[in-house]
């Protein structure tokens, strides 16, 4: 029953019949889930998570390097907006992998954070499996189909800068200002300080951040700022 559950799945949602479906059952079946099931499975996918990522590198750049003229310095910022966790981990999710990932009862219970993070894997772990089964062509048509048409969303709203220059350009365009970061608090002792940031804008506060480091606390008081000025534009 459950080989036909993932027959069905690859069939209608992969367009893509397996001669082997243990590899794709692998490719859901995250490590926890060995540890509750020694006795009957034997193999997570992170092998083929492994691959996948090669694969899915590839496929990507080929398509960036054939389709545009940009620098590679673009190119690469491109590549690194498709392929990063929250693109590939949302692209899982819509075509419904939570439905089929085999995982322990406590990653069940994980964060958002940890799921995403889950789900990206297991969409690599998936390409791995495609490439193993079926060959080159059908892993590099399901990255097509899946992710890559994406790209137009992703370079129309600037999402593939990253948020602290994002947030400079849409400052500099909607307020002639520059974004300034300011420390408001620092907790914790120094092994485990969390900073907060605020991002300042013709002197107003346009979002602030937390994180492990300056870096971080800045990067996310940028995101909040960029969800700042998108609200405004709604």
């Amino acid at each position: 029953m459950e080989n036909n559950t993932y027959i069905k799945f690859a069939e209608q949602n992969l367009n893509v019949k397996f001669n082997d479906i243990s590899l794709l059952i692998t490719a859901f079946t995250h490590r926890s889930y060995l540890n509750e099931h020694k006795k009957t499975v034997f193999e997570h996918n992170e092998r083929l998570e492994f691959l996948g990522d090669a694969v899915l590198e590839l496929v990507v750049t080929e398509y960036l390097f054939k389709k545009y003229q940009e620098p590679e310095g673009v190119l690469t910022n491109w590549r690194s907006s498709l392929v990063r966790t929250e693109s590939i981990g949302s692209v899982a999710d819509k075509y419904n992998f939570s439905d089929l990932l085999r995982l322990s009862k406590g990653e069940k219970r994980g964060s958002d954070r940890a799921r995403q993070q889950i789900l990206a894997n297991c969409y690599e772990a998936v390409i791995g499996a495609i490439y193993l089964d079926s060959g080159y062509d059908y892993a590099k048509d399901f990255i097509h189909t899946s992710l890559i048409v994406t790209l137009d969303m992703i370079l129309s709203t600037g999402s593939w800068m990253d948020p602290k220059s994002h947030l400079q350009e849409i400052a500099q365009g909607k307020e002639v200002a520059t974004p300034v970061y300011r420390v408001i608090s620092e907790e914790g002792p120094d092994h485990e300080k969390i900073f907060t940031i605020g991002v300042y804008i013709n002197n107003k506060l346009r979002g602030k951040g937390e994180g492990p480091s300056k870096q971080i606390a800045q990067q996310n008081a940028a995101i909040n700022a960029l969800e700042y000025y998108k609200k405004q534009d709604i």
